[in-house]
């Protein structure tokens, strides 16, 4: 066995250490996600709560691993991102933007952290409001929960991608909803947040991808997106654009000074993972980065939006693939759902009962379970959240 060979068999999760350090990251941006919720009031500035979310994981990754002989990186894995209403993703305000929240507001916190470039990615809707969630905002929001309970129950080993792509699919349309187009759920590797085997929401004539087949020992950010619109999202606004990812194998010679001064801090400070423009000196910045992206340096994230008055809801988590079953790292309870619709169909029926753990064979001692794992909670068969229950499912 090569030295390659060797270091990629233990960086997958055949390692305890590898393990530990991924729950390690969900257990700190499951935390960042609470506070976020209980940070979103109204008129509540949307870049104070995206700034509190990313300065807490930062602080909360490092007062981990302080001791190791070996410096490891840690932190923000993606930045703290609040879309609101019919905005779909990646809307992360620069430090001089205004907006603020209001009531009835429906919120989508997206967010991931590492320990090691172990990533832990979590994103969770929710409504800014006291009492249930009725009508078709019910209804997006049980469908991206309910879709995201069937691919935590497909994402397993033997399963192929477009077998959860099909599966999603139907799950929307059984609450009246789309799935939206051009989410991708990718696997996760160490320093890798958006790896080659991944999951299209839609397929469709203009987006493919490979088909391929599960693994044990695979890790995945799974992203779920539905809307009561038709799921084509657009970019209304190239400005708004915040997010960026350095593009490691491009390569160009910057004209502008400020680009190049910008490129430079980049590459210092975020090599591998997605940052955000706050983060770097704004005036600058914003003379910097359109070359950057221009010359393909820097991958965007765009900010992207439904029509005005459509509803959405975005569920994300990362689940490992382990030797026992499919474990779900990161989650948050919903709020209590009172959707329109009732589900009938008994294949996706058939998906939630599936359970996500695989029995042992023999009799061998039963593990105490530590303290915070939620590792066997999951295990369940879930029930669709529809008019007959409108109960709020445990994950």
């Amino acid at each position: 066995m090569s030295d390659d060979e060797r270091d990629e068999k233990e960086l997958d999760l055949s390692s305890h250490e590898v393990v530990t350090k991924y729950k390690t990251a969900a257990e700190i941006v499951n935390k960042a996600l609470k506070l976020v919720i209980s940070e979103s009031k109204p008129k509540a500035k949307i870049v104070d709560i995206c700034e509190k979310g990313d300065s807490f994981i930062r602080e909360q990754t490092g007062n981990v691993y302080k001791n190791v002989k070996k410096k490891i990186e840690r932190g923000v894995a993606f930045p703290t991102c609040l879309s609101v209403n019919n905005t779909v993703c990646h809307f992360s305000p620069l430090a001089s933007d205004e907006a603020v929240l209001e009531e009835g507001d429906i919120l989508k916190i997206d967010m991931a952290c590492h320990i090691d470039g172990f990533i832990a990615a979590v994103a969770h809707t929710h409504v800014l409001q006291s009492g249930p969630v009725t009508g078709r905002a019910a209804d997006v929001l049980a469908a991206a929960n309910t879709a995201a309970e069937v691919a935590l129950r497909l994402v397993r080993p033997g399963k192929k991608n477009k077998d959860v792509t099909e599966a999603i699919q139907k799950v929307a349309a059984a609450y009246d909803c789309k799935i939206v187009e051009g989410v991708l759920s990718h696997q996760l590797k160490q320093f890798v947040i958006d790896g080659n085997k991944v999951v299209l929401s839609v397929s469709n004539p203009d987006t493919r991808v490979d088909e391929a087949e599960f693994e044990e020992n695979e890790v995945y950010a799974i992203d779920i997106v539905t809307s009561t619109g038709d799921g084509k999202p657009r970019l209304l606004d190239e400005k708004q654009t915040t997010i960026y990812k350095r593009a490691v194998d491009k390569s160009y010679h910057l004209k502008m000074k400020a680009s190049r001064f910008i490129f430079s801090e980049i590459s210092q400070n975020f090599p591998i993972m997605p940052f955000s423009a706050r983060a770097l000196e704004e005036k600058r910045a914003r003379l910097g980065l359109v070359e950057c992206v221009n010359h393909e340096l820097l991958q965007p994230y765009p900010v992207l939006h439904e029509k005005p008055g459509d509803y959405v809801a975005h569920i994300k988590f990362t689940v490992l693939l382990m030797p026992n079953g499919s474990d779900r790292l990161s989650s948050f309870p919903l709020q209590e759902l009172q959707p329109t619709k009732t589900v009938d169909d008994p294949e996706i029926k058939a998906w939630l009962a599936l359970g996500t753990k695989t029995k042992k064979k023999g009799g061998g001692k039963k593990k105490k379970g530590k303290k915070g794992d939620k590792a066997d909670e999951s295990a369940e068969a879930a029930e669709p959240i529809d008019s007959t229950n409108g109960a709020t499912p445990q994950v």
